[in-house]
């Protein structure tokens, strides 16, 4: 059986065509290459080179082998690679920035499906809003944002969920509204309300109250939903969030009542173009974009 090694000498020789220069480029002495090419020659069972030319020149033989060769190497280290490839040991840290959304919950399933696949990944997840999460992938503090629109997305890559998030009002549990199937601006008009402290986030909010808007008896704004949810508690107000940023709402003490007309907002998965980042948080990035990636931007 022919040695690759033996292989890899042979095509060096026939690329520079000369011995002496084949010896200089593997590092090799000049008499321990051409015992080599002797020995490559007894195994073959026929003459490679032409000896006594200038250059070097390869016999017929030798022009078949120097073309079997270079697909028997070129398969080598293709079949190396790919193997090396499968076998390869994912690990690291992936900086997750996350709102509290109904979107939340597909994340935390591909998370989940990632992580089966490369156990020794970790997930650093920050919760906050979008203002801050961007903040943060701005200063290299987070890779992959879940973001809730609107959001201004022109220096990221992103792909939109596929979930709508539905606003709701968080109320207590035992007064009149909850009995009612939807709330109406007229009827958060009359009482306390903690909004959410996005701006643009507000303003959606506001654009929905319409004139009502100015008639608010607004107790508090709050950039998360479970804190807005225990100032709900506390008889604050009543708080306008996305129905699921609350995924373990205790309906004993508050409950949410969807907003009529509906209010729907959309998220995305979003991260900085051309901005390099570790094996782990690439090969995450592709397995996103193959569940989610009909939407990729």
């Amino acid at each position: 059986m022919i040695e690759t090694r033996l292989l890899h000498y042979f095509l060096t020789v026939a690329k520079e065509q000369n011995i002496t220069n084949a010896a200089k480029v593997l590092h090799i002495t000049q008499p321990t290459l051409s015992r080599q090419m002797t020995l490559l020659e007894d195994q073959i069972g026929a003459k490679l080179f032409l000896r006594g030319t200038r250059p070097l020149t390869l016999t017929d033989e030798g022009f078949l082998l120097r073309r079997r060769a270079e697909e028997i190497l070129e398969l080598l280290e293709k079949t190396e690679s790919e193997i090396s490839s499968h076998e390869e040991q994912i690990e690291g840290t992936i900086s997750i920035g996350c709102g509290e959304l109904s979107s939340g919950r597909l994340l935390a399933e591909l998370i989940a499906s990632f992580q089966e696949q490369h156990p020794h990944v970790i997930f650093d997840v920050y919760t906050g809003n979008a203002d801050q999460i961007k903040y943060r992938m701005d200063n290299g503090l987070t890779d992959i944002g879940l973001l809730l629109e609107p959001v201004d997305v022109e220096r990221y890559e992103y792909i939109r969920m596929p979930v709508k998030e539905r606003w709701v009002a968080v109320i207590p549990s035992g007064v009149p509204l909850p009995k009612r199937s939807c709330v109406t601006a007229t009827d958060l008009a009359e009482i306390p309300v903690i909004l959410p402290s996005r701006q643009k986030i507000h303003d959606e909010v506001a654009n929905w109250f319409g004139p009502y808007y100015e008639k608010l008896n607004m107790t508090a704004i709050c950039n998360l939903s479970t804190n807005a949810a225990l100032l709900v508690r506390s008889g604050i107000g009543y708080a306008l969030i996305v129905e699921g940023s609350l995924p373990f709402l205790d309906c004993s003490e508050i409950c949410m009542v969807p907003l009529y007309p509906e209010l729907l907002s959309t998220s995305v998965l979003a991260w900085k173009r051309s901005q390099p980042f570790s094996t782990a948080v690439v090969r995450f990035m592709e397995f996103i974009k193959c569940f989610l990636g009909i939407n990729f931007k």
